[in-house]
């Protein structure tokens, strides 16, 4: 169903009397901003870095290490996240003192090693190709629940700093230092910061660490401030919540980007996906960046991607950056074969999906690195919390899966009430509340089917399974135009702040199914007088417009070729359209349903 989000008339109020533009103030009404105070791109308003537990403690313990010699490992995660963090630490600490050869990374693989610092990742690290056994690991975006990897660190003479911004187990690691914003008793009040932002609050603190102690070195000036396009990177591909902190984060490294400050990787990135550096946004970082990196730590390996974020040789990056891309094509084609699979395998259910409250699928040969983003296809297709597995690499006794859930449905917990209800049947598990993680035993796949339908109905009302689109309303012809469209790109959007998406009723003039894969349609606002639909391009409503000519408007809706009824509601969001250096604005129909004629 189609609705509109409330918009508080007291917040909309103070920002149309602050000079925001009305249909900009309805949309940060909508999403909870409540005064123009809070639009400020001011930097000196980020969460002051103070009130994180453990930052000071781990800033004292990296100055010490850097001044004594001694030799740091970074350990990385094999998604965005993790690799921007890890590019991060890598520029951060050489900008903050530490010497060339005393700072390096490790990248576990994600088949062989399991998820964080375990065991066998420690072994790694004790015989590192160019640290040789380190005196310091540095995990970025993991480690939290890592008990056993942490112990046998120490064990083998290495000392432990975490940094992490997943939700901990009940027992912490014995960590020299952990800097994680969900641990308990930290008071830091921006609990969604991703892995690259707790790395580059680290950074902060160690350049205060440096101020107090030798005000003068150069490392207590180092342009910390080069590092936020990939901090904006890392946040935005990992979807947390973008609160006041995120959103401030965000929006510094996109200015970077659109003003060409970028490092040599990201550029090279937006360059093989054909974006423009000038007009660079979160949807650029989230659907054309993002993926090319998780791409490689779904399919290859991830340092491929680490090692175009580090470059500064422009050619290395582009090649890098071509790398990545390629890798992602392959990953397009196995997830286009995978979905499929997930589909038929929908259809010899015993029951219909829409009839449960979960779905659990499973086939043998699925790509181990795909099976949350299959998850997340179907759920977004079914609106039901969904789980896909497949054979672990290496114990064909055993299963991972990834799962995706949906508001109302925390799937941590969920998996939490499983394993208390039945202990041993998740070998582990973890995550948050709309992704999570597991390994089980392959033998017991259906009673874990059940036990997840018990628990999710247990969870959840179930009024969360009748799925709602939540628009911004209706837009006004004469407000469809490119000002709109540029005053949209320059803010940020994403988890927790979502992106404009605008709703209205129209009469279908023309529709034509494109490249046989889109339908291209010619609309009029308004229900009266429906026109039929007939074959034929229609043209687009230019910049510069009249609100008359505006109402015959251009749209397109990707990846359905059904035709819309007539009159339709319609949900939409804008594009720019360029061709022939022509700039216009474009309907993007995301949802549709009958409209009853006025």
């Amino acid at each position: 169903m189609i609705t509109t989000r409330p918009v508080p008339p007291a917040a909309l109020q103070r920002l149309l009397e602050a000079g925001v533009a009305p249909v900009l103030a309805r949309l940060l009404a909508a999403r909870g901003i409540a005064d123009s105070a809070a639009l400020s791109r001011d930097m000196g308003r980020l969460a002051p870095p103070d009130a994180m537990k453990g930052l000071a403690l781990a800033a004292r313990l990296l100055a010490d290490a850097i001044e004594r010699g001694e030799r740091l490992c970074i350990v990385a995660d094999y998604d965005c996240d993790g690799a921007t963090a890890c590019a991060v630490a890598m520029r951060g600490l050489h900008a903050l003192g530490a010497a060339p050869g005393q700072v390096d990374y490790l990248v576990p693989n994600r088949f062989e090693h399991g998820y964080g610092l375990t065991p066998p990742v420690v072994a790694l690290a004790a015989r590192h190709p160019r640290l040789g056994r380190p005196d310091w690991l540095l995990t970025v975006d993991s480690g939290i629940a890592s008990l056993e990897g942490v112990a046998a660190a120490r064990a083998a003479g290495m000392r432990v700093i975490v940094t992490d911004h997943h939700l901990p187990a009940q027992a912490l690691p014995q960590a020299d230092a952990i800097v994680d914003p969900n641990q308990p008793g930290c008071g830091f009040p921006s609990k969604h910061l991703a892995g690259v932002g707790v790395m580059f609050y680290l950074l902060l603190a160690l350049r205060a660490e440096w101020r107090r102690r030798d005000p003068g070195a150069a490392a207590a000036r180092a342009p910390l401030q080069r590092l936020l396009d990939l901090v904006a990177l890392g946040t935005i591909a990992d979807l947390v919540p973008l609160d006041a902190n995120n959103r401030l984060l965000v929006t510094a490294g996109l200015q970077r980007i659109r003003a060409g400050a970028a490092c040599a990787g990201v550029r090279a990135l937006l360059r093989v996906a054909g974006r423009e550096e000038r007009r660079a946004g979160s949807a650029d970082l989230g659907f054309a960046l993002g993926p090319r990196i998780n791409a490689a730590g779904r399919l290859a390996d991830i340092s491929v991607g680490i090692e175009c974020l580090l470059s500064d040789d422009e050619a290395r990056a582009a090649e890098l950056a071509g790398a990545l891309d390629a890798i992602n094509r392959e990953r397009r084609d196995l997830e286009r074969d995978m979905r499929e699979e997930a589909l038929a395998a929908l259809e010899a259910l015993p029951e219909p999906a829409a009839a449960r409250c979960s779905v659990v699928l499973h086939r043998e040969g699925w790509h181990e690195g795909l099976i949350g983003l299959i998850a997340g296809r179907i759920k977004d297709r079914l609106h039901r919390p969904t789980f896909a597995l497949a054979t672990a690499a290496g114990d064909a006794a055993q299963l991972r899966g990834s799962g995706r859930s949906i508001p109302g449905v925390h799937l941590r917990d969920v998996l939490d009430l499983v394993d208390k209800r039945a202990p041993g049947l998740l070998l582990r598990f973890g995550g948050h509340a709309m992704a999570a993680g597991l390994t089980l035993h392959a033998a017991r796949l259906a009673e874990f089917e059940a036990r997840l339908e018990e628990a999710v109905a247990a969870f959840a009302d179930p009024s969360c399974f009748a799925p709602t689109l939540m628009t911004d309303g209706a837009l006004a012809p004469g407000e469809i135009d490119l000002a709109l469209v540029d005053a949209l790109e320059a803010e940020v959007w994403g988890q927790g702040f979502a992106p404009p998406l605008f709703s209205g009723e129209f009469t279908v003039l023309r529709q034509s199914v494109l490249a046989g894969r889109h339908l291209k349609v010619e609309l009029r606002a308004g229900t009266a007088a429906a026109g039929g639909a007939a074959n034929g391009a229609a043209p687009i409503a230019a910049a510069g417009a009249t609100a008359a000519a505006a109402q015959r408007l251009g749209a397109i809706a990707f990846g359905r070729t059904e035709p819309l009824p007539s009159p339709a509601r319609l949900a939409y969001r804008l594009m720019r359209d360029e061709w022939q250096g022509l700039a216009s604005v474009r309907l993007v129909i995301e949802a549709a349903e009958a409209a009853s004629p006025v």
